[in-house]
C-alpha cells in the first residue's frame, strides 16, 4: 500500500537524530534552519509565518509534521537528511521494505528528488553549520514493479493501465509498528534499532504526537472548525472529531492519498487504565483510477477507522475492567 504521510515521523526521527550527531555547540532544534535552492524545482524557505518567531526549524517543522501533518514541513526535513541518509539508517535499524525516496506535493520526478537543496542553521547572524546542495547517489526504487490500479488521471487525461508505485515511497504497517514501538518503548528493543534523540527532542516528538492542533499553541491551528481535535487521528476520531476526552490520549502518524488511508496508533485512556496499540491500512478505490479524486473517504475509509479503533478500544475497556 501507499504510506502516504505516515514516511514523515521516521524522516522526522532521523532528522532529529542527525542533528544530534552532528554535536555542533549552540546548535539545537529550535535553530533557525534556512533553506535555498540549487536547481529547477527547488524552493526557499527563509521564514515561516507558523512560528512564533517567524523562522524556520527542525522543531516547527517537527510539530507541524505530526500536528496537521504539513507536507512542506515533510519535504525541508527530507532535504536536510538527504536521500542516501534516511534510507540507510532506516535499513541499519531493520527497516529494510522501507523506501523513503521523494518528497510529497513537490512535482519533482524521481531523479530530482534526489538532489537536496543547500541549508544553512543561523543564530543572531552567525552560521553554525552550512550543508551543501547534495545528489543521492544509491538507488533505493523497488526492484521490481508494484504495479495497483487499472488507470490513472495524469494532466487530465486518463491513461489506461496499472500505476507503478515501485518509484514510490514504501512504509509496510509492520515497520510503522516497531518504528512507533522503538519511539515510545525504546527499552523493548535491541539498541540498534533506537533512535539516538536528546531527551527534549524526545518530549518534543511525544507532546507533538499526542496534543492536538488548537491545543498546540500555533495560533494558526488554534481554530477548531478547520483543525478539530481528530484531524490527523483516523482511528476512533475519523480525522473529524472535534473534541477528543481529555483522559485519551493519542500517540500517532496517519496518512492519506490514491484512496489510501493508514494510522499507527498508541491509544491511551488514563482514567480507565487501557492502552494499545493498533494500526491500519485500508484501500478505498472502487474504480481502480487514481488522481481521479473519486475515492470513498468519507463513506468507507473514515468510518472504517472509527469503528476499527472504537470496537479494539471497548474490548480493552471491558478486559480492564475485569
Amino acid at each position: 500500500f501507499y504510506p502516504a504521510s505516515t514516511v514523515k515521523l521516521p524522516t522526522a526521527l532521523v532528522a532529529l537524530e542527525k542533528l544530534h550527531a552532528l554535536a555542533i555547540p549552540g546548535l539545537n532544534s529550535e535553530t533557525p534552519m534556512l533553506t535555498g535552492a540549487a536547481m529547477p524545482g527547488q524552493t526557499r524557505a527563509r521564514v515561516d509565518v507558523t512560528a512564533p518567531d517567524g523562522l524556520p526549524s527542525i522543531a516547527h517543522y517537527v510539530r507541524k509534521i505530526l500536528l496537521v501533518s504539513d507536507n512542506d514541513a515533510y519535504n525541508r526535513l527530507y532535504e536536510f537528511v538527504g536521500h542516501d541518509l534516511l534510507n540507510q539508517q532506516l535499513r541499519d535499524k531493520g527497516f529494510s521494505d522501507a523506501r523513503i525516496i521523494h518528497r510529497l506535493e513537490s512535482g519533482l520526478s524521481e531523479s530530482q528528488n534526489r538532489y537536496t537543496n543547500p541549508i544553512s542553521f543561523e543564530h543572531n547572524g552567525k552560521v553554525l553549520y552550512e550543508q551543501d546542495a547534495a545528489q543521492g547517489a544509491l538507488d533505493f526504487r523497488a526492484p521490481n514493479p508494484v504495479l495497483l490500479g487499472n488507470a490513472e488521471v495524469i494532466d487530465g487525461e486518463r491513461i489506461t493501465g496499472a500505476k507503478d508505485f515501485a518509484g514510490k515511497n514504501a512504509l509496510p504497517l509492520k515497520d510503522q509498528h516497531d518504528l512507533l514501538k522503538a519511539l515510545l518503548f525504546p527499552d523493548t528493543v535491541a539498541e540498534h534499532r533506537r533512535f539516538k534523540l536528546r531527551p527534549e527532542d524526545r518530549s518534543l516528538v511525544l507532546a507533538a504526537m499526542s496534543s492536538t492542533p488548537a491545543d498546540s499553541g500555533i495560533r494558526a491551528y488554534a481554530n477548531r472548525k478547520d483543525y478539530p481535535d481528530g484531524f490527523v487521528k483516523f482511528l476512533m476520531f475519523a480525522g473529524e472529531a472535534r473534541h477528543i476526552p481529555p483522559h485519551i490520549r493519542v500517540f500517532n502518524k496517519s496518512g492519506q492519498a490514491y484512496g489510501f488511508l493508514t494510522d499507527m496508533a498508541y491509544i491511551v485512556d488514563e482514567d480507565n487504565g487501557v492502552e494499545f496499540m493498533l494500526g491500519a491500512a485500508i484501500h478505498t478505490n472502487a474504480n481502480g483510477v487514481f488522481n481521479d479524486d473519486i475515492y470513498e473517504y468519507e463513506d468507507v475509509g473514515f468510518p472504517f477507522m472509527a469503528a476499527l479503533g472504537k470496537a479494539i478500544y471497548a474490548l480493552e475497556l471491558d478486559r480492564t475492567s475485569r
